[in-house]
């Protein structure tokens, strides 16, 4: 056998007693393990620890204090569960453990070991290396400690923690009663990505209010905990979504869209306020109570034509135009009837029935598309059989989107906006916006975008340092 056909013998290693190492796959780049020979298999400080994923490869998802005493640090991890073990612990109990495997980094050199997962908060040692995990190459000096190169915890107090974080399957929720479009592409996009996303009722879900352990509950039993929230809130049950969504940011889950830009958007007499005082162009709008008023509300926005909108209004349903002074009286008087709530608009003739939809995500416009209305139709709504093409915007348009989606601090939001004379203004923001017009005629996976912001909102947030003395 020539020397290039032998087999490569590893260098050899010596291991102290305790030792400094890293699991780089579960995003803990160092970690102070206490070397064991007298246990099998090595086990890792874990809880919150939870399974997921279909039932032929089920995974595991738990979260970790990797410092002892630094509560305020937690990395979330996920891994496949390779097997479930009795473990039984140097004070003679049992215990059965999930077991997964990762590689094992020690001075540039890597290795993958078996992990049984277990709560040792009370340890003072977050890991303990059993005999799986010493390859051939180790050897153990029992009377010293950190003969390898010594790791140092300040790692996790920088952004570089973050950056390098593995790729991790994630548990997601949509929150969702529709079996549209829109739901099955964010439950298709999130299975190719390696995650487990579960359709979640918005009203079958209720509510344990207290303030040591906010729970929700759906069918008799208390949700999991989720990586993310994905609001797919419907209109007609904005109140009782929001309430919901509130719960899981008070549990500390990342919600997509939280609860107040939601509610703020759908009010669409709160909704012009906001972009009001943040300045952002949008028609002149009016509002008013009293029957009274009909004649002064019609002077502040302008002459005819004119639109008037009920403030419930959804997908081009409760909007009129109307095109002459006695016209848009009439509508008034009509609405005030049915003690409906409206608001009146000028009504931007130069759009010719034309709007332009930017979709919003993680403060970027990722797409846009113009959109048409229906022949004889003034509205451009895609669910009223308008078109949509994809569209090339200004800078100004691009600018004007941005900053009507952080006026309500959304992180994914559909601004329609109009092409006036004087600049972009802003019909609306959507705070739930529809993927399949979108997707079909700009061809982009949107979907796969959201999921982008997603895994890099939810990775571990590093912790200051602590000052010393």
């Amino acid at each position: 056998m020539s020397r290039a056909d032998q087999p490569e013998i590893p260098e050899q290693l010596q291991f102290g007693w305790e030792e400094w190492i890293a699991l780089p796959k579960l995003g803990v780049p160092a970690l102070r393990a206490k070397v064991d020979t007298g246990a099998r298999t090595s086990a890792l400080h874990a809880f919150d620890i939870e399974t997921f994923g279909p039932a032929a490869r089920p995974k595991v998802r738990f979260t970790l204090h990797p410092i002892p005493g630094r509560d305020d640090l937690v990395i979330p991890c996920s891994a496949l569960i390779i097997d479930r073990r009795d473990v039984t612990s140097s004070n003679g109990e049992s215990e059965s453990r999930f077991v997964i495997e990762t590689p094992l980094a020690v001075n540039g050199d890597s290795w993958p070991i078996e992990i049984t997962l277990t709560n040792r908060g009370g340890m003072a040692s977050r890991m303990l290396l059993g005999r799986q995990a010493l390859k051939d190459h180790i050897s153990i000096v029992a009377t010293d400690r950190f003969l390898q190169p010594e790791l140092s915890y300040d790692v996790y107090t920088t952004a570089k923690m973050r950056s390098e974080a593995p790729d991790r399957a994630l548990r997601i929720a949509v929150l969702s009663r529709e079996d549209n479009y829109s739901t099955k592409r964010l439950v298709e996009e999130g299975e190719k990505r390696g995650h487990t996303v579960e359709v979640v009722n918005t009203t079958r879900c209720y509510m344990a209010i207290n303030a040591m352990a906010p729970e929700v509950h759906y069918d008799g039993k208390r949700l999991p905990r989720f990586d993310a929230v994905i609001p797919r809130i419907g209109a007609s049950i904005t109140p009782y979504g929001a309430a919901i969504l509130r719960q899981f940011e008070t549990i500390g889950t990342y919600c997509v869209n939280g609860s107040a830009g939601i509610v703020a958007s759908r009010d669409k007499l709160h909704a012009h306020q906001i972009m009001a005082r943040a300045k952002i162009g949008m028609p002149n709008t009016a509002f008013a109570a009293s029957p009274r008023d009909t004649g002064n509300i019609i002077g502040l926005v302008g002459t005819a034509p004119l639109i008037v909108k009920l403030l419930e209004s959804t997908q081009g349903k409760g909007v009129v135009l109307a095109e002459t002074k006695k016209a848009a009286e009439s509508v008034i008087d009509a609405f005030r009837g049915l003690k409906a709530n409206f608001l009146v608009q000028d009504f931007v003739k130069e759009a010719a029935g034309e709007d332009i939809r930017c979709l919003v995500i993680g403060g970027k416009v990722v797409a846009s598309m113009k959109r048409t209305g229906a022949e004889g139709d003034f509205r451009s709504n895609l669910h009223r059989g308008g078109s949509a093409q994809s569209v090339r915007i200004t800078k100004e348009e691009r600018e004007t989107a941005l900053r009507a989606a952080r006026a309500f601090n959304l992180n994914m939001a559909g601004v329609d906006l109009l092409r006036a004379e004087k600049g972009p203004k802003v019909l609306e923001v959507n705070s739930s916006p529809g993927f399949e017009g979108i997707e079909g005629s700009t061809g982009k996976n949107i979907v796969g975008k959201l999921y982008e912001t997603i895994e890099a909102r939810v990775r571990p947030t590093p912790i200051r340092k602590r000052k010393s003395g």
